[in-house]
């Protein structure tokens, strides 16, 4: 995969987008209505920034029942995987408000266990 960097940062220009990346960072993969609720914000909306960043290359889905499930693509370049962690440890207080929104969301979607 060879993501440029006016790319990259004009997908993560955007503070939804923003956003949902440090959040997969953090989790590792979410389904659309635990971003929802950790970002507080509307489906169409989620969903929406969720396919511009799967277009930019950035993030890779799965399904599981009826669920959706997104994380960062596998094969992002270490450089992008780098600037979304040290961007999450430098601006934690920022990120930590939609992660404990996210766990107080009742009824959670329960993850199967994956293959590779």
């Amino acid at each position: 995969m060879n993501l440029l960097p006016p790319a990259v940062f004009k997908c993560l220009g955007d503070e939804t987008r923003c956003r949902i990346m440090l959040m997969l960072c953090a989790q590792g993969e979410l389904c659309v209505c635990e971003l929802i609720w950790a970002l507080d914000d509307s489906q169409p909306k989620v969903s929406r920034h969720l396919a511009q960043l799967r277009t930019c290359g950035l993030l890779e889905d799965r399904r599981q029942g009826q669920w959706i499930y997104y994380r960062l693509h596998p094969q992002l370049p270490q450089w992008v995987n780098d600037v979304l962690s040290l961007t999450l440890e430098a601006h934690r207080a920022w990120a930590d408000g939609d992660s404990e929104r996210l766990a107080s969301m009742p009824g959670r979607p329960v993850r199967a266990a994956t293959c590779c």
